[in-house]
């Protein structure tokens, strides 16, 4: 949405996550980038890694395709 304008709205065309390992610790950190932003088509990526004081365990991989769809405003003539 950052990235989508304020009167824009979104449509997940495709999303896929890996569980990688259980959920376990005292804190999760999830973080997310904007791989690649088309015209239309936008791809995200993100993780998540537990912590505790045993370290840190990568839990989450995810992969997402977002179609951007223009404000009513811009879409009536």
């Amino acid at each position: 949405m950052s990235l989508a304008g304020p009167d824009a709205g979104v449509l997940t065309v495709e999303y896929k996550a890996n569980f990688l390992s259980p959920a376990t610790g005292d804190r999760m950190r999830a973080t997310a980038r904007v791989l690649r932003r088309g015209r239309s088509l936008t791809v995200c990526v993100g993780e998540v890694h537990a912590e505790s004081s045993a370290g840190e365990r990568h839990i989450v991989t995810m992969i997402a395709t977002i179609a951007v769809l223009a404000s009513r405003a811009e879409r009536e003539p």
